[in-house]
């Protein structure tokens, strides 16, 4: 077996699809491969620190499934030696299940289309069964004790009046069904009785709800005659500006940026190693006993980078746009590319800097502009969209994008204090959208510190006679017990980043700022199964001592565990974090009350975070961006 042009690729080249059939002929060469086994995960892993370049091993880890019911293995490959480095069987009861697989969504449907419990209780409703649509559902709340060591999907009932209707708008209430999808048997059938199904449509392209289109937009125009000021290398390897960074794709997390670096002076300085949005929860907040286990992790059991969208020009990016088409394996282990599954592009930010000084008569005026990486993925109801932006100033910010369709039940009626009333007899429970940002920091090396910074009211008295004083904290974050911390808006909280074995001109440690947006993080109670699944979701930063094993931050299989894995079990070592080589896990997210005007497709709504530089740099590294040309009208800024 000749895997050559694999082991010539650099550490962080994307996966080829050479490398993935690679990867599958290893594993069938070993005798790991039946018809019965299907792919849940196949993704590249990190070299070990320190062997980062071209030489470096390119490993795949791969979690098999077997749909007959055998012991689930995950495995570890190396393509560039050709074998298997490692297997093991995992214990499902214990380890909790593997991803859910594309092909099970179907399953679901089927198997309750056979079941009588189920027919009866569509035909009590007077519904035909050809025309309702399941939605499967991962297990979410896990404390059932029969459902250990099985793949259990719940599924919850929508009708669907001919094939262009949106099935949302008539959600089957009072009814959900537990799945054994590996036994193809249905556990329960949970019959609360009958709900008016929701009559009115929520069909958003209809000329009915539509009405006339806007003939009032001008068309806007975003050209670059010359190209794009980034260029693209080695097929992910990105340079734009003072700014260097290679693009990954990971079937799990989506698109990872890799070794972020801003080129200051002949200095080519590292920011970040390796970063990622390592998962993302969507917990629900009805009590109501057809929907309280609902929660879904959209990451770490659906796998947010295998449903990214192929994205089109002029609809999903605007503008000189450069695409990556990232490869994946799909349930049988075969390649799959994303076409234009990752879009790049820079675009214009309003105002950098500007000042008109009364002294000197200089009008000085620079804009900003940003590198923007990004992908959209659609899981089930929801569209996400994930952004990276890269500022002149060496501002590295996040976004992510929610919009697509909220999740609907039937409303109980006026005041209800679980969901909102969307259309007539039609409601949304209330949820939120949480997110895990896991950033593996570099500031000038891998000696890094963290400390939290609070501002301080100075009371009035002997140095502070007017009560004008006020000033800032900061508390170094010793250990890993001491860095689990809470956003606090009140005193404007933030997260310093140092390292200090590097010092700036004034001798003060280099050193990027998170700023967070501080919004509500999981709602339900600390006691309840999603707090213990989704612990990431109870404090807004986590720091930890650098593992190669630990990348997610409900640990390596969230579905139906049962909790406490993840950083639960990361920061119960309680490593040391004073000036080592450490990550930080920032949880951010939206709380969503829907509303009317989120129907019947949900505008887009945003959530995110900032690192600023904060002493990084001598001085503005933007002293050097030069005025814009001048306009087509003529005009121009001055220096």
């Amino acid at each position: 077996m000749n895997h050559a042009s694999s082991a010539a690729a650099s550490a962080y080249a994307l996966t080829s699809a050479e490398e993935v059939t690679a990867v599958r002929q290893i594993l069938d060469a070993e005798g790991l491969l039946s018809e019965e086994t299907r792919f849940a995960y196949l993704g590249l892993l990190d070299p070990p620190r320190g062997r980062e370049e071209n030489k470096a091993d390119r490993r795949f880890r791969v979690f098999l499934h077997d749909v007959s019911g055998a012991a689930p293995k995950d495995v570890t490959v190396s393509v560039t030696n050709g074998c298997v480095v490692s297997a093991v069987d995992l214990d499902t009861s214990a380890t909790g299940e593997l991803p859910v697989l594309e092909e099970e969504f179907e399953v679901v449907e089927q198997i309750l289309a056979t079941d009588e419990r189920w027919r009866e209780a569509l035909r009590d409703r007077n519904l035909d069964l050809n025309k309702v649509r399941v939605a499967p559902l991962s297990a979410g709340a896990f404390e059932y004790p029969e459902e250990k060591g099985r793949r259990i999907l719940r599924g919850l009932a929508f009708y669907q009046d001919f094939p262009e209707d949106s099935a949302w708008a008539h959600p089957i209430d009072g009814l959900v069904a537990y799945v054994d999808v590996v036994n193809k048997t249905v556990d329960h059938v949970l019959d609360f009785g009958a709900v008016p199904v929701p009559a009115e449509h929520g069909n958003y392209t209809d000329p009915e709800l539509t009405g006339p289109l806007r003939e009032t937009q001008k068309p806007i125009s975003i050209t670059q005659p010359e190209g794009p000021s980034f260029g693209v290398s080695g097929g992910n390897h990105v340079e734009w500006e003072k700014w260097s960074f290679d693009v990954g794709f990971d079937v799990r997390e989506g698109v990872v940026l890799h070794n972020i670096a801003f080129q200051d002076g002949d200095r080519k300085r590292s920011i970040i190693k390796r970063a990622s949005i390592a998962e993302m929860v969507v917990p629900y907040g009805d009590p109501n006993p057809v929907r309280s286990w609902q929660n879904y992790f959209d990451t770490g059991e659906y796998l947010v980078g295998q449903y990214a969208n192929s994205l089109e020009l002029g609809c999903d990016c605007l503008g000189e746009i450069t695409y990556l088409s990232p490869v994946i394996a799909d349930g049988f282990g075969n390649p799959r590319e994303i076409r234009n599954g990752v879009c790049m592009h820079e675009e214009d930010c309003s105002i950098l800097a500007k000042h008109s000084d009364l002294w000197t008569g200089i009008n000085y005026t620079r804009r900003n502009r940003r590198m923007v990486v990004s992908f959209f993925t659609t899981i089930g109801n929801y569209d996400y969209g994930f952004y990276w932006y890269l500022y002149l100033d060496g501002t590295i910010e996040f976004e992510a994008k929610a919009t697509g369709v909220v999740f609907t039940s039937a409303y109980p009626g006026k005041g209800y204090p679980y969901a909102s009333e969307l259309a007539p007899g039609l409601g949304a429970p209330y949820h939120q959208h949480l997110f895990g940002a896991r950033l593996d920091m570099a500031l000038d090396g891998f000696t890094n510190r963290v400390e939290e910074e609070d501002t301080v009211r100075v009371p009035m008295g002997e140095g502070n006679e007017r009560g004008n004083a006020f000033t800032r904290r900061r508390t170094v974050l010793k250990a890993e017990s001491e860095a689990v911390r809470e956003a606090d808006n009140s005193k404007g909280r933030t997260w310093v980043v140092s390292n200090p074995n590097s010092k700036n001109r004034l001798g003060e440690p280099v050193a990027y700022k998170l700023h967070p947006e501080g919004q509500p993080l999981l709602l339900a109670d600390p006691d309840s199964s999603i707090a213990r699944r989704a612990a990431f979701t109870t404090k807004d930063l986590w720091v930890t001592r650098y593992a190669e094993e630990e990348r997610y931050p409900t640990g390596d299989f969230v579905n139906q565990h049962a909790g406490g894995a993840g950083l639960p079990a990361y920061v119960a070592q309680d490593r040391g974090l004073d000036g080592e080589d450490i990550v930080l896990w920032h949880s951010f997210g939206l709380t969503h009350y829907p509303r009317p005007e989120d129907w019947p497709i949900m505008p887009v709504d945003t959530v995110g975070f900032k690192l600023r530089p904060d002493g990084f740099f001598d001085r503005s590294p933007v002293l050097d961006v030069p005025a814009d040309r001048s306009s087509e009208e003529g005009g121009h800024c001055h220096s």
